[in-house]
Formats: structure tokens, sequence, C-alpha cells
């Protein structure tokens, strides 16, 4: 089952580029929670880190496809040095202000700034798609691409949560944005699998978002974003209800590792199905086994619902990304990218805020119900854009075509 991975790995630059990636989206899992963790450390204010946290978060979602676009015109040696250097120098003066008490207002003015960091795992997938588009072998690296994303929030947070606990309160943003230089270094020098720039036609001077097709992924992504926020505020939630906050951990944890075991699988398999199919049966399992987690009685079975609940995400995040390298032209891909990327954070944040809302008037139980209401606006965004979705597949697939946002 392995040997797709092993013929990939042995392509020149395939390993490279594997470990590079791997160093390079590890800080956009640290800088969030450690943001978070340095704030309430330094001031004990929790709406005071979640804020600047979701300030950052959400200019990063906002900046991330601008970034791209100029990354697709320009190319990422070209770009990425100076918004990397640019958003390294905001970072440190937000950590430096925190550590100097600064007036709240600066802390927001410099998170928003830091929001100019470029969206890595984008930059990574679009090497990906200039390697392997249109070849089976895209199929497996976007798999362990996944993977490799979800060790990356496996290890991201606790690493950053132990060292501002553990030393001082600035050093898990500072460690973030050390690994942040190192990764983008290492991930630029990888020049052999650089993507070329292409020219595009004039009307690609608009959003990628006018792609045919594109918005049904950015908005179906949006709702698995909403579900996955909405699961890990509603986790601890119902870790408190049971008197064992602690368990939050281990079993989110499951659904992590759900997913992960699951994108490692489906990577070595090989389907003959659409991939627009593919796309519809990935969020129908993903919305049915959404439903799980509301009828779990203690923390064990929990764990063992949101790790069956988990295997369908890291697939139908594989199947999203394939179909996206397909009605997604070449000379748009990273934009297009850091669309689907935007989707999901805007979505994990919308999760997270409305599940809070609910468990603080429902109770802790209610809060998986969020993930339900997700579920089945995402199944009915893909069932009312499949039609779009086919027709613009089945036209990019065809030999020789250019396609162009209009």
């Amino acid at each position: 089952m392995a040997n797709h991975y092993r013929e990939l790995l042995a392509i020149p630059g395939v390993m490279g580029l594997v470990v590079a990636s791997s160093i390079a989206r590890l800080p956009q899992a640290m800088i969030g929670i450690g943001i978070i963790i340095m704030l309430v450390q330094q001031t004990g204010l929790y709406w005071l880190a979640g804020s600047v946290a979701g300030t950052f978060t959400l200019a990063n979602a906002l900046f991330g496809p601008q970034v791209s676009k100029l990354v697709d015109r320009r190319g990422q040696s070209r770009v990425l040095p100076l918004m990397t250097a640019f958003s390294v120098g905001m970072l440190l003066a937000l950590i430096l202000a925190v550590y100097m008490k600064a007036p709240p207002v600066l802390l927001f003015i410099l998170a928003a700034l830091a929001g100019t960091m470029p969206s890595m795992p984008a930059m990574i997938r679009a090497r990906w798609s200039q390697l392997f588009r249109g070849k089976p072998q895209l199929h497996t690296a976007f798999s362990l691409d996944t993977v490799i994303t979800e060790m990356a929030f496996i290890i991201g947070p606790p690493l950053a949560i132990g060292l501002s606990t553990r030393f001082f309160a600035e050093a898990g943003p500072l460690v973030a944005v050390l690994l942040l230089v190192i990764g983008v270094t290492a991930f630029l020098l990888q020049r052999q699998t650089e993507p070329k720039v292409v020219v595009g036609r004039k009307e690609n001077a608009g959003s990628a978002l006018l792609i045919p097709g594109l918005r049904t992924i950015v908005l179906a992504l949006l709702a698995m974003g909403a579900i996955g926020g909405s699961i890990d505020v509603a986790v601890v939630a119902f870790a408190n209800a049971q008197d064992w906050p602690a368990s939050a951990s281990f079993i989110l944890a499951a659904y992590a590792l759900g997913s992960l075991i699951a994108g490692l699988t489906f990577g070595a398999l090989r389907f003959s199905l659409p991939v627009e199919k593919q796309f519809f049966v990935g969020v129908l399992v993903t919305a049915v086994t959404g439903v799980l987690p509301i009828f779990s009685p203690n923390v064990y079975i929990l764990s063992g619902m949101l790790f069956v609940a988990g295997m369908s995400f890291a697939p139908t995040m594989v199947v999203v990304m394939n179909l996206g390298t397909i009605i997604v032209p070449p000379s748009r891909i990273t934009e297009g990218l850091t669309w689907m990327s935007t989707g999901i954070s805007i979505g994990v944040a919308l999760g997270g805020v409305a599940a809070g809302l609910i468990i603080d008037v429902y109770g802790a139980r209610a809060g998986f119900g969020v993930a339900i209401v997700a579920g089945i606006f995402m199944v009915v965004v893909v069932l009312l854009g499949l039609p779009a979705l086919r027709a613009t597949s089945a036209v990019c697939a065809e030999p020789g075509f250019q396609s162009s946002a209009r």
C-alpha cells in the first residue's frame, strides 16, 4: 500500500520539498494560539487575547489571497522573501509591544499587519500542482500534504503552549517566528520545484473567485471549517461538563488521528469515480458523521465518535485540492488554493463563535448541533453547485484548454 508514497519520494526534489514544507507550515499552527497564550499570561485578559489573535487570523484570511495573486504574477522567489520579512518584522514588533505593555490599539494594528504572512500551505500545494498536474501522483502528493498538515496541527499548538508556559510568555510566538524564517528559507532553496510564472489573460486581473465552481468549493470548505471549529469548542465544553477538562486533549487528538490515518490510506489508493462525485461523497460522509458526537454519553464514546468523524476530513480535503487544480488555471493556482484555505479559516472562526454562543445558552452538548447545521449547509451548497463543477471540470480537463476567470 505504501508503494505510491515510495515512488513519490523517489522523484528528484520531492524529499527536499517535503522536509522544507514540514517546517514552513508549523508556524501557521503555532502563531494564533501563541498570541493567545502570550497575552493571557501577560495581561490575564482573555477577551484581549482572543481578539488580537482573531485580528491576526482575519487579516491573514483577507490579505492571503492578495499576496498569493502577487506570487502568481511575480513568482515565489521574488515575493515570499519580502512579504515574509515584513510579516516577521510585524510579529516581532507585536511580541515586543506585549512585553512593553503597549496600549491595546497598537496590538490590534500590529496583529493586522502581521496578517500579511504568506499562506505557506497554498505555496506548497502550488508546487505539488506544478509537479504533477494531470498525473496520478498528484493524488498521493496531496494526501501526503494533508497528513503533514494534520501533524503540524497536532504538534504546533502544544509546542507553542508548552514553550510559553514553561519558559516565558513570549517564547511560543518567538519560536514560531524563528521556524517561519527557517521554513520559508529552506522552502525557497528548493528551486527545482518552484512553479514557473504562467502568463495569464487580462481577464485574470479579477478575483479568482470569479472562476466557475470555485465559489462552491470555498463555501463548502467554509462549512467544513465551521464543523471543525464548533467541535473544538464543544469538546472543551463537554470535557468540562464531565468534570474532566484534561480529557479534551485526547478527544481532539482522536479526531485528528482519524483524519491522519484516513488521509494516509486514501493517498495509497486510486479511484476511477469522477472527482466532482468524489467531492460530493466526501462532503456527504463528513455531514453524516458530524451528527455522531451529539449522541455521546461520555468522553470515551465521544473519542470514538470523533475518530470516525475525523476519517472523512483528510480524504475530502485531498479531493477538494485535486478538483481545485482542475478548475483553477495554472496562472491563478496559488490564489485559488489560498481562497480555499481562507474559506476553512473563516469557517473555523465562525464555527467556534457560534458553538460558544449556543453552549452558553443551551449547554455543552448543544454545541455539537452547530456541526450538524454546517454539515447540512455544506451538502446543500455542493448539491446546488455540482452541475457547474461537473461542467467546469469536464471542460478544463480537455487537452490544450486554457481556462480563465471571467
